[in-house]
């Protein structure tokens, strides 16, 4: 009862009308509500409708229906079921089925005792019944076991095929990873290699379930660790904010009532930055603790599917930790680039005896971890070569980015003349790569998430989302009504790209749908021509490096012109790829002139940080990392840089 009650509470609410789940379905997101919460709730918001959309109420993404022409109540039709969710129901939740009574008596308002149970009804029936039921030819032959005192019968949920209603779903085919019933098998599959019965496959499956019980059992442990050392810092963090506070306050003791001022403001910074040093820390302790939930959730969820005997719950289970819908969350990088890791207060004592106008009693130093330091040397510290196996032509890599995937560094790159996108990152000190070929020629790459990318295939007026694991794994094609070259994030769900013909910066949605087009300067005149770099900063405005206007142009989502900027030099500059840093600082890589420039955030020329001194030849796209590293791409290869 206790297990009924709780899996209610947490797991078979729907957070719509706070009942029950009633025919639970689950949208692209992973949220699951019931049919007909989803579709009232669609009913309501106009864009939904118009894009011929189920809406998300919790996430607010949208997922298409196939059959949009049918009315709106019948949209989430079509949309999968919940297996494990219905399989929870069916055996704890409200109404699970009696097999204390006859079904047949208890629908005329009679409590007879159940003798046996058809498995193939899913019915008790009591002495009388079973006998009525035996001599219809439709039940003769169905699987009927008799019920002693002592015996409970555990119910198997019966999973009907959408296709072939009077079927059972028996089979996976491994080829098409799906459930198939004996007619699909015969019909659609019957070319395919590894179709198997699900209940040959279920000890396999649970042994899985239980890894990944294990593993989320374990990733709870390392986050209670992880959050014991935060809690350490924040005392530490305490600790040191007193000291320095003493030593401020003992400092102003020693001047007179103008050293207040300076003494104030210096209390501020520090405030401030100690604020906000303690506000990092708490609020990765605050999602450590959100993570140790979620993982005893999700292996108390898996615990219920091995113990509900749901082989179809089990294989929805399965599946989705295969995906890794299942691992919400993971250990928080402690190291992200950034966040402050020490505050410290300097004292200038000869400033201080100077003069009373320029007193300085300190200044708060705010040191992070790995800081790209634009002011230092950039030192080479690796050459990546990005032609690998399977390559039918000498590489070129066009663009780069990349991603801290499960700690760690993957760098991304887009290969023009293989067709293929590619990844290199070390497993166990060794170096990897995956290549995944787009039928054609990508051109520049964003990062949409922590472990997505976003690619343009101007060619044939594609952009496509690629899943980093670090191995490539296409996820979605979206086909656009333009050639869009250059691309950048500006949210999860809105991107920004840039085209030539005719020359503009669009907005686009996830589904490739124009939201705003921005053509500055026209008709007067043409900042854009060819955008074919783009990225954002970190204020959410969109750099455009245009190789045909040869400007550095800043624009607000919104289309207004923030600066521009064109480079000069004694050769034809070019200017390519352009990547904008945590500080707001800009690179620009120049094709022609063999440099990567550094511009303030404002669009102010500081100087050429690299250039064919330091092996940066024809350089293409140019992105940073977290780590203080500068990545290049040069012909072939990438140049890895540190600034630190």
């Amino acid at each position: 009862m206790a297990t009924s009650q709780k899996l209610t509470e947490h797991f078979l609410t729907c957070t719509i009308c706070t009942e029950v789940f009633d025919k639970p379905c689950t949208l692209v997101c992973n949220h699951a509500f019931c049919r007909k919460c989803v579709v009232n709730y669609t009913k309501t918001r106009s864009e939904a409708i118009s894009a011929k959309s189920l809406l998300c109420p919790f996430c607010s993404k949208m997922t298409k229906v196939s059959a949009p022409e049918r009315p709106v109540e019948e949209w989430a039709d079509d949309v999968k079921p919940s297996f494990v969710i219905q399989g929870l129901l069916d055996s704890f939740g409200p109404g699970y089925k009696d097999t204390t009574h006859c079904s047949y008596c208890k629908e005329e308002g009679e409590t007879t005792p159940a003798t046996s149970w058809c498995s193939v009804c899913d019915d008790a029936l009591c002495e009388l019944c079973i006998r009525v039921h035996r001599r219809i030819p439709s039940s003769r032959h169905h699987d009927v076991v008799d019920m002693s005192r002592e015996t409970k019968v555990r119910v198997k949920r019966k999973v009907m095929c959408k296709v072939h209603k009077d079927e059972n779903i028996k089979y996976i085919c491994k080829d098409c990873k799906t459930a198939v019933c004996q007619t699909c098998c015969t019909i659609h599959h019957k070319k395919c290699d590894l179709v198997v019965e699900i209940e040959s496959e279920i000890p396999a499956m649970k042994t899985e379930l239980r890894r990944n019980k294990e593993d989320l059992l374990k990733k709870q442990d390392e986050m209670k660790t992880h959050i014991g050392k935060q809690n350490s810092k924040v005392y530490e963090a305490l600790t040191l904010y007193l000291q320095i506070e003493s030593n401020i306050k003992s400092a102003s003791l020693e001047a007179i009532e103008m050293i207040k001022v300076k003494e104030r403001k210096l209390l501020a910074e520090l405030k401030e930055m100690s604020d906000k040093h303690i506000g990092e820390l708490k609020a990765d302790i605050k999602s450590g603790e959100m993570s140790v939930q979620v993982y005893q959730q999700q292996a108390e969820l898996i615990d219920q599917t091995l113990q509900s005997e749901c082989d179809m719950g089990v294989y929805e289970m399965y599946q989705g930790c295969e995906a890794g819908d299942v691992e919400a969350v993971g250990v928080a990088d402690v190291k992200e680039k950034g966040r402050i890791a020490r505050i410290m207060f300097r004292q200038d004592t000869d400033k201080l005896s100077r003069a009373l106008d320029d007193l300085q009693l300190g200044e708060i130093d705010v040191l992070y971890g790995c800081v790209l330091d634009l002011k230092a040397t950039p030192v080479l510290q690796d050459t990546i070569n990005i032609r690998v196996a399977g390559d039918t032509s000498g590489a070129y890599s066009n663009d780069v980015t990349v991603l801290a995937v499960t700690g760690t560094d993957t760098v991304v790159v887009t290969d023009y003349l293989n067709n293929s996108v590619k990844s290199f990152y070390n497993r166990n000190k060794q170096p990897c790569h995956s290549r995944l070929s787009v039928g054609c020629r990508p051109w520049a790459i964003t990062k949409l998430k922590d472990n997505q990318v976003v690619v343009t295939l101007p060619d044939n007026r594609r952009i496509v989302t690629v899943q980093v694991n670090p191995d490539l794994v296409l996820l979605s094609t979206i086909t656009t009504s333009k050639e869009y070259w250059g691309i950048t994030s500006l949210t999860p769900s809105t991107l920004a790209a840039g085209s030539n013909s005719p020359p503009c910066v669009d907005i686009l949605d996830m589904a490739g749908h124009v939201l705003r087009s921005i053509c500055p300067g026209k008709p007067s005149r043409y900042i854009l021509k060819y955008p074919y770099f783009l990225c954002t900063t970190r204020t959410g405005n969109i750099l455009v490096c245009d190789s045909g206007s040869k400007y550095v142009v800043c624009l607000t989502p919104e289309g207004d012109e923030v600066f521009t900027y064109r480079p000069t030099g004694d050769a034809y500059p070019y200017p390519h790829g352009i990547t904008s840093t945590s500080t707001g600082d800009i690179l620009v890589t120049d094709y022609h002139l063999h440099r990567v420039l550094h511009l303030t955030e404002s669009g102010q020329f500081v100087r050429n940080i690299l250039t064919m001194l330091d092996g940066v030849q024809n350089p293409h796209g140019v992105c940073v990392c977290g780590r203080g590293r500068v990545y290049a791409c040069t012909l072939d290869s990438v140049k890895v840089f540190t600034c630190e």
